[in-house]
């Protein structure tokens, strides 16, 4: 897939357009990129939560995993026709948002995005998959775009909200409830 960079700066795209991974060119502003340009953007967000120290070992080898999956995903939507995120890769987050969920209170309140450093990176990085999901829905609205995909990320969406949960009960052994009385 592709080729790989040896040097970083190239000058084709100064022309506003940017080359996909099967070597065709596009415009910089394309759904295309928008979608596995925020894929990239949500993949670098979870790296900042995998960098706090505090992010318990499970979790850790759970983001880890996604990053990987993540730059899988990322090829798929650079590289038109390709193929890399199986259903399996859904499944496998199902079962860790229903491992994690598992020991959490049920929610009667909303929560607000905080609660320590790496629960608010994680919320962060939650709402940046959420995007990337809406501008692969819109990719997919004049391309091709496989349901496991879309599956893939809107799933992810769900783990970020429960590990961000995980984390604050961690961090600062509660999450922060919205007060609807304010």
């Amino acid at each position: 897939m592709g080729n790989r960079l040896s040097k970083i700066y190239t000058r084709t795209g100064d022309d506003g357009t940017t080359g996909l991974g099967d070597g065709s060119r596009t415009p910089k502003d394309s759904a295309r990129v928008e979608a596995y340009g925020t894929v990239d953007e949500a993949n670098s967000a979870i790296g900042v939560v995998l960098a706090v120290e505090s992010v318990p070992d499970d979790v850790r080898r759970c983001l880890t995993e996604v990053q990987h999956d993540l730059f899988e995903l990322g090829g798929e939507l650079s590289v038109p026709g390709y193929s890399a995120v199986k259903q399996d890769y859904v499944e496998r987050l199902e079962s860790d948002l229903d491992g994690f969920n598992a020991d959490l209170p049920r929610l009667k309140e909303f929560i607000l995005p905080g609660g320590g450093t790496a629960a608010a990176a994680c919320h962060m990085a939650r709402t940046i998959v959420r995007r990337a999901e809406r501008r692969t829905q819109a990719l997919a609205g004049v391309e091709d775009v496989r349901p496991e995909v879309i599956r893939y990320l809107n799933r992810l969406s769900d783990l970020l909200f429960v590990l961000a949960r995980v984390l604050a009960r961690v961090e600062s052994g509660q999450e922060v409830l919205w007060d609807r009385s304010r």
